[in-house]
C-alpha cells in the first residue's frame, strides 16, 4: 500500500458522520393541554357518578327519578366528551409517532450509508486494516500522534456501530408504540360510538320520565282542586247546619274538656292537621282534620254528647256523621263503612256513630272554624 493510498483511506475514515436532518418535534403543549382537559373530564365523571349514586339511593318519586335522569344525562354527555378527547389525544400521539418513525427511518438510513462507507474502507485495508494503516504511515512523522489517530479512528468506527444499533432499536420501539397508539385510537372510536348510543337512550328515557312527571303534575293539580272543592262544599254544609241549629244543644260546653276528650277510634295517626305541601309539585292541599289507620269494622264513637245534624254519604268523604255539641262545636267522622245513627238523634259520650273502614277522617270545628283535633284529644288514643 503506498503512502498516498494510506492517507486517502485515512481521510475517508476521518470524515464526519452524515449529519442527521434536524426535525422539529410535534408541539407538546397542545398534547399537554388535551391531557389536562382529559383529566378534568375524568374528575367531572367521578363527581357525577357519586352524585348519581346518591340521587338513586334517595329517589322516592318521579321527580327524584327525573333528577337522577338529568344527572345521568350530564354524566353520559361528559363520558362522550371524554371519549372524544381521548380519541383526539390518541390520534395526536399516533400522528406524532408517525413523524418520529419517519425521522428515525431517515436517521437510520443516514447512519447506514455512513457505516457502509466506513466498513468498505476498512474492508479494503484487509483483516489487519488498522495495523496496516499504522505501518503505512510516514516514518518521518512522530509516532505518538499516529497512534492517537489510529485509536481515534477505531473508536469512531465502534461508535458508528453503536449508533446504528441504537437507531435501529429506537426505530423498532417507536414502531411498536405507533401500533399501540393506533390501536388505542381505534378503541376510543368504538367507545365513542357506544357512548353516543348510551346518550341517546338516556335522552329518550328522560323524555319519557318528563312526560310522566307532567302527567302526574296535572293529575295532582286536579286532585288538589277536587280537595279544595270538597272542602268548600263541606264548609257550605256546616254553614247550613249551623244556621239550622243556631242555639245548639244545651249542656256543659265541650270547650271545658279540651285536651282530655276520648279518641273516636283506636288507631295510629297517619295524616295530621293543616295544609299539606307536596314538595314534588309545590302544591298545597287543604287538610282540616286528622286521619287514623283503623281496623275495618271497628266501632267509631262520639267524643262528646251532642245532636246528629248529618248522617249520610257526602261527596269525597264517603259515609259521614256530623255532631253538634254544646258550645257550638262540630265533630265530623268520615269514611265510615256503615252508619249507626240518624239525623236529629241525640248521642251520649262513647255512643257508636258508625263502623270504620281501614281509615277514619276526623274533624273538630268551633263555629265552623277548623281546629287541630290533636289539641282536643287525650295524649294517646
Amino acid at each position: 500500500m503506498t503512502r498516498k493510498a494510506a492517507w486517502v483511506l485515512l481521510l475517508a475514515l476521518a470524515l464526519p458522520l452524515y449529519p442527521q436532518s434536524p426535525q422539529t418535534p410535534p408541539r407538546a403543549d397542545r398534547v399537554s393541554a388535551r391531557e389536562r382537559e382529559l383529566a378534568g373530564l375524568r374528575a367531572e365523571i367521578a363527581r357525577l357518578e357519586a352524585r348519581l349514586g346518591a340521587a338513586r339511593r334517595r329517589q322516592s318519586g318521579l321527580q327524584d327519578e327525573l333528577a337522577a335522569a338529568d344527572l345521568e344525562l350530564k354524566l353520559q354527555e361528559t363520558r362522550l366528551a371524554e371519549a372524544m378527547t381521548a380519541r383526539d389525544l390518541a390520534s395526536r400521539r399516533a400522528a406524532a409517532s408517525e413523524i418520529e418513525v419517519a425521522r428515525l427511518e431517515r436517521a437510520l438510513q443516514d447512519t447506514r450509508r455512513d457505516l457502509q462507507g466506513r466498513l468498505a474502507a476498512l474492508y479494503r485495508l484487509g483483516r489487519q486494516g488498522y495495523l496496516r494503516l499504522f505501518l503505512a504511515l510516514d516514518p518521518g512523522h512522530p509516532l505518538l500522534p499516529s497512534i492517537r489517530l489510529v485509536r481515534y479512528l477505531a473508536r469512531r468506527d465502534r461508535q458508528s456501530m453503536d449508533r446504528y444499533r441504537v437507531a435501529r432499536a429506537d426505530l423498532a420501539r417507536q414502531r411498536d408504540r405507533l401500533v399501540a397508539e393506533r390501536a388505542e385510537s381505534e378503541r376510543w372510536i368504538e367507545r365513542e360510538e357506544a357512548r353516543r348510543g348510551e346518550l341517546l337512550a338516556v335522552r329518550a328515557r328522560r323524555a319519557e320520565l318528563l312526560a310522566r312527571v307532567e302527567k302526574e303534575e296535572r293529575e295532582l293539580t286536579a286532585r288538589a282542586g277536587d280537595l279544595a272543592e270538597r272542602e268548600k262544599k263541606l264548609a257550605e254544609l256546616l254553614d247550613l247546619l249551623a244556621g239550622e241549629s243556631a242555639s245548639g244543644p244545651g249542656g256543659t260546653p265541650i270547650q271545658r274538656f279540651r285536651g282530655i276528650l276520648d279518641w273516636p277510634a283506636a288507631g295510629q295517626v297517619t295524616a295530621g292537621f293543616g295544609f299539606r305541601f307536596e314538595p314534588r309539585y309545590r302544591t298545597r292541599v287543604p287538610h282540616h282534620g286528622i286521619e287514623l289507620a283503623t281496623t275495618p269494622g271497628g266501632e267509631v264513637q262520639a267524643v262528646f254528647p251532642g245532636r246528629v245534624v248529618f248522617a249520610a254519604p257526602f261527596q269525597g268523604y264517603g259515609n259521614t256523621v256530623i255532631l253538634l255539641h254544646p258550645g257550638k262545636v262540630f265533630t265530623l267522622y268520615a269514611g265510615l263503612s256503615d252508619l249507626k245513627v240518624g239525623r236529629e238523634g241525640m248521642v251520649s259520650l262513647g255512643d257508636v256513630v258508625g263502623l270504620s273502614t281501614d281509615k277514619l277522617y276526623f274533624e273538630i270545628r268551633v263555629e265552623k272554624r277548623p281546629e287541630d283535633p290533636m289539641s282536643w284529644l287525650r295524649v294517646s288514643p
